[in-house]
């Protein structure tokens, strides 16, 4: 069998090969395994979305297509949720669902580059945008990690990669795998750059609605059509990862043309999917602000806890879902140390290199995964 030969270089999926490394392991009640791995929200759906999805289930109606890019009135409802959480929004026929973030981003590549175009990433990178870039025969560009930043971008290092072949500066906020978030005031300048390059600026935002504030204004500009698109998923707001709910949001032009491909990937969005991310955007803003606190809680735990162990790892950048921390093993590299911390200490979590090439230094925790007081003992387990 001949396959695509770009996708040899591609790592295996980083969260498959680490849960791989269980096989033929058990853990005992006194030691249980710490699963630190994949980010999913250690809390279930809003007790009201789920009785209200057992009775869409029993609906006929709820097992058929929607159009391409999902219903109107929850597009619109989705729109009015935008309204309240960044105080701007874009309009309905800006916005197509998806199956999940990662298919909007592969909608937004397929239709906005072509093989040979470069995109500037900041490391750490979130491992999916790589495997994304290399499957398709784009060039990733890599402005390098500064621990001394928390791995924020800066933008006179960003200008200066961009060349002709450029087509996108590519950024995550929340950061996954860092937690840091990009100020309000930096996007702007990070648009206002692209917009001078005529280039696009893409943010995946799936943890946009865990930074407690608007994350930025641009969707008050009456040009951000041209040089904004952004990535966002659901799953993690509303504790429904597994039906997947995302969007890609950009200019009606944009979207236009994703269709062609949607229809010919996955036609649509899932409506049980659909109809769940309806009754979170009309009802659980409430519910939404207090898993907010708890998972700032719950960084604000991991980071006290971590002060006071005096491990010898060192916690370098953290927020949201995760901790970035660097590993005290100089001969080992990521993937070894991870591996390490399973046959000692029963935790799993991501290596650095996952994100991108010169990180292998480093760890992701994603502590999201985990009840807060669960926390000391994972720490813990990091210490002894």
């Amino acid at each position: 069998m001949r396959l695509n030969p770009l996708l040899k270089s591609v790592q295996t999926p980083p969260i498959t090969e680490v849960k791989s490394w269980l096989a033929g392991r058990s853990f005992t009640p006194e030691k249980p395994l710490i699963d630190l791995c994949q980010a999913v929200p250690s809390y279930p759906p809003a007790e009201s979305l789920t009785r209200h999805l057992r009775a869409v289930m029993a609906d006929p109606s709820t097992y058929r297509y929607s159009p391409d890019e999902g219903l109107p009135e929850i597009r619109a409802t989705l729109c009015d949720w935008y309204q309240r959480h960044y105080q701007s929004a874009p309009q309905a026929e800006q916005v197509c669902l998806t199956i999940g973030a990662s298919q909007a981003f592969w909608l937004a590549m397929l239709c906005l580059c072509q093989p040979g175009d470069e995109l500037i990433i900041q490391l750490p990178a979130y491992f999916d945008h790589l495997m994304a870039l290399q499957s398709y025969g784009l060039t990733p560009v890599c402005a390098p990690f500064d621990p001394e930043n928390n791995g924020l971008p800066d933008l006179s290092t960003i200008e200066r990669l961009i060349t002709r072949k450029t087509r996108a500066l590519l950024l995550v906020t929340p950061s996954n795998p860092t937690g840091a978030v990009i100020p309000p005031s930096q996007i702007t300048a990070l648009f206002e750059l692209a917009r001078a390059h005529d280039i696009l600026l893409i943010l995946d935002e799936t943890y946009n609605s865990f930074v407690g504030s608007p994350p930025h204004s641009l969707f008050d500009r009456h040009d951000w059509q041209r040089h904004f698109v952004q990535v966002a998923s659901f799953g993690k707001t509303f504790a429904l990862t597994g039906l997947r709910c995302g969007a890609l949001i950009g200019a009606t032009e944009l979207i236009e043309q994703a269709l062609k491909i949607q229809d010919s990937m996955v036609v649509c969005q899932s409506l049980p999917a659909q109809l769940a991310l309806q009754f979170g955007c009309q009802h659980l803003d409430h519910w939404i602000a207090d898993n907010t606190q708890k998972m700032n809680q719950r960084h604000d735990a991991f980071v006290s806890c971590f002060a006071q162990a005096g491990s010898q790892f060192d916690l370098i950048a953290s927020g949201s879902f995760f901790a970035w921390i660097k590993h005290p093993w100089q001969h080992l590299s990521g993937r070894q140390a991870a591996r390490r911390l399973l046959d000692e200490a029963n935790l799993i979590c991501l290596p650095g290199e996952a994100f991108g090439a010169g990180l292998e230094a480093y760890l992701r925790l994603a502590f999201g995964n985990i009840a807060t007081d669960q926390i000391p003992q994972a720490v813990e387990r990091l210490t002894s």
